[in-house]
C-alpha cells in the first residue's frame, strides 16, 4: 500500500471516530453523488474546515476516486460504530461529585453486575464488612442458581493481612458460595495480598474498582472504577481467575 493511501485511510479512520455517524453519512452521500472533489467545497454539517481540508488533500495525493472514498467512509463508520456497540466502558465513582460530569456510584454498579449474572459470578476483595446490600444481591444470585465464587484476603489469624475475617462473614451469610484464598504465594509473592477488587459476570461484564467490599467504600470513600460490557476484557478476567483455581494458586475453603 502506498503512503498516500495509508494516509487517506488514517484520516478516514479519524473522521469516523470524531464525527457523528449521521454527518459521516451525509458527507459520504455527497461524495458518492457528486463523483467529484468539489463535493468537499463549502461546509458540511459536523465537520471542521481543517478536517475537510485534510481529507481533500489526502484524496488528491492518493488519486482515489471520490466514489471510493465515499464507500470507505460508509464502511469505516459502520465498522467503528458496530465495534463500539460490542464494548462499552462506564466511569464509576463514589465520593464528591459535580453537575459537570455524570457518574454512577460503586454500590449501584456492583449490584448491577451481580444482578446481571445468569450462570457465573466471580468477585475479589481485600477486606469485607458492612455490605448488607451486596450480600443480599449475592443471596439473590445464588437463589437464581448462579455459581458464585469469592476470592478474599485471609485474616491475620489465617496468615493473611487483614484483621477482619471476611471469609467467615461470607461463609456465614452465603453458605452455598465458593470462597477462595491465596495461600500458595511462593517466594516471588511472599508477603503479598489479595488487593484486586473486581467482579465479573458470565464472561461478558466486569467491574474493576479501587473499592473494597465495605460500607465506607460503597458510600463514603472516594473510589473510582470502570464497568466494561462486552469485548475481550471480561472474558480474559474470568478465564484468568478460573485458571488460578485450576492451577492450584487459589485454594477453596472447606
Amino acid at each position: 500500500m502506498s503512503k498516500s493511501k495509508a494516509k487517506l485511510i488514517g484520516i478516514v479512520t479519524s473522521l469516523v471516530a470524531e464525527v457523528h455517524p449521521d454527518n459521516v453519512g451525509l458527507l459520504a452521500s455527497r461524495l458518492l453523488d457528486a463523483g467529484s472533489i468539489t463535493a468537499l467545497d463549502g461546509k458540511v454539517m459536523g465537520f471542521g474546515d481543517g478536517q475537510l481540508d485534510r481529507l481533500r488533500s489526502a484524496i488528491d495525493e492518493s488519486e482515489m476516486s471520490t466514489e471510493e472514498v465515499g464507500g470507505m467512509l460508509v464502511g469505516a463508520s459502520h465498522a467503528y460504530n458496530y465495534a463500539r456497540s460490542l464494548e462499552s466502558v462506564d466511569l464509576i465513582w463514589t465520593g464528591p461529585s459535580t453537575r459537570l460530569v455524570s457518574t454512577r456510584r460503586t454500590e449501584q454498579a456492583l449490584i448491577q453486575i451481580i444482578d446481571a449474572a445468569d450462570a457465573n459470578l466471580f468477585m475479589t476483595s481485600f477486606v469485607v464488612y458492612d455490605v448488607s446490600s451486596v450480600i443480599n444481591a449475592l443471596k439473590n444470585a445464588l437463589t437464581r442458581s448462579v455459581s458464585v465464587r469469592l476470592l478474599l484476603e485471609s485474616s491475620e489469624e489465617h496468615g493473611g493481612r487483614v484483621t477482619i475475617d471476611g471469609a467467615s462473614i461470607m461463609r456465614e451469610n452465603l453458605p452455598n458460595a465458593e470462597i477462595y484464598r491465596w495461600d500458595d504465594k511462593g517466594s516471588d509473592f511472599m508477603g503479598g495480598s489479595v488487593h484486586a477488587k473486581v467482579a465479573v459476570a458470565d464472561e461478558s461484564t466486569c467491574f474493576i474498582s479501587s473499592a473494597n467490599l465495605t460500607g465506607h467504600a460503597m458510600e463514603r470513600n472516594m473510589e473510582a472504577g470502570v464497568m466494561i460490557r462486552g469485548g475481550d476484557i471480561p472474558t480474559q478476567l474470568h478465564h484468568h481467575l478460573r485458571a488460578l483455581i485450576t492451577t492450584g494458586v487459589l485454594t477453596k475453603l472447606d
